[in-house]
């Protein structure tokens, strides 16, 4: 289950208070709003959807696949979005069932029935020839893109945020934990991300139980490229040795720029 972050109080005294007492600096306090910062802040955020885009497609331009869709033979269907939804995964049908309640009647609504179809194979049946047609213009719709943000956040960002600052981990380590759920899912099998946590948790302890940062999340990682592995599709490592680790070897946890890293050979750069 995710922690959910409690809501802490203070106490108004009322009493007299000197005057300069109310100017007194509060470095402190700052530091500490900087220390609580998480991967959901704004533009940490956006440097993580161009990250898990540099891997996914093999760019920062994340805001441009929105319309992206193909079958990448990886067993999971039709390949789509920002995210990467499967339509044989369940997370396409989600989406487009909520695209759905927001925006009856659109394009992409018809194919209700042949997705809860193909839901758990790699089939087409019922999807061509003209789904990837209407997946392209289902997203000049700013409603379909808001819909795949709110699936996103939903099913993959806001849960390994929440379960990553419980853990007692910071920017870098929501982000290796957001990128593992985004490939993995978070499902039953051995290969999931609680299982790929669990794995790491049999090695190491989260800060949140006295551990070290940095030796928590290279367990974490050892246990995700042993995932990664399970899988043809996924046996490429790179972004998480060429990109994830570097981060952590730099013992950047707070994941500030400038950042460099590689993914399948390519370099990026987010300055």
């Amino acid at each position: 289950m995710l922690a959910i972050g409690a809501l802490l109080g203070s106490a108004l005294i009322a009493v007299p208070v000197a005057a300069h007492a109310t100017t007194t600096p509060a470095p402190a306090a700052e530091a500490a709003a900087v220390a609580a910062a998480g991967l959901d802040d704004p533009a940490k955020k956006e440097i993580a959807m161009k990250i898990v885009s540099s891997a996914e497609n093999s760019s920062l331009d994340w805001k441009a696949q929105y319309k992206y869709i193909e079958d990448i033979d990886d067993g999971r269907g039709y390949t789509a979005g920002i995210i990467g939804f499967c339509s044989g995964t369940g997370d396409m049908l989600d989406l487009v069932e909520y695209y759905t309640q927001i925006k009856p009647g659109n394009v992409l609504a018809k194919y209700l029935p042949a997705l809860r179809k193909v839901d758990g194979s790699d089939s087409h049946a019922g999807l061509d020839p003209n789904f990837t047609k209407d997946w392209a213009k289902a997203a000049q719709d700013a409603d379909f893109r808001k819909a795949q943000d709110h699936e996103r956040d939903r099913v993959y960002f806001n849960p390994s945020v929440n379960q990553g600052k419980a853990d007692g981990v910071g920017v870098l380590g929501q982000f290796i934990y957001y990128d593992a759920i985004v490939m993995h899912g978070d499902g039953g099998d051995s290969t999931s991300f609680r299982n790929i946590r669990k794995r790491a948790l049999s090695k190491a302890k989260p800060p949140s139980q006295g551990g070290n940062e940095t030796a928590y999340l290279n367990a974490f990682l050892v246990a995700r490229v042993w995932a990664m592995k399970q899988e043809e599709a996924h046996s490429d490592t790179s972004r998480v040795d060429t990109a994830q680790r570097v981060f952590l070897k730099k013992g950047n946890l707070n994941l500030n720029t400038p950042l460099d890293w590689k993914v399948y050979g390519d370099s990026f750069h987010i300055g």
